[in-house]
């Protein structure tokens, strides 16, 4: 009789990589002020690292997000315009 396969739990990383993006060419998420916006902790707590500073500017690249809306949560509406990508766009999990 076989052994059963041992499963071993995957990291972050390939769950990730199994997802696809459809990547909009029209911005989903744009900083519009930067004044009072969390630099640091935008760059610390996003999961996909999507934000970045060059000199003294945040920057954001939406091209790799995973719109669990954490930048949403630390700034205001005045600061970052977070929208969901058009219908069939952004990224699409895999769970298998």
């Amino acid at each position: 009789m076989s052994q059963p396969s041992r499963l071993r739990p995957l990291k972050l990383e390939e769950l990730l990589r199994r997802n696809v993006w459809d990547v909009d060419e029209e911005r989903h998420i744009e900083i519009l002020r930067q004044d009072g916006l969390p630099q640091k902790a935008l760059q610390l707590l996003c999961p996909m690292g999507c934000y970045s500073m060059a000199g003294d500017k945040l920057l954001m690249s939406y091209e790799g997000c995973v719109e669990c809306g954490t930048c949403r949560v630390l700034s205001t509406p005045q600061q970052i315009r977070w929208e969901f990508p058009k219908s069939g766009r952004g990224i699409q999990y895999r769970y298998t």
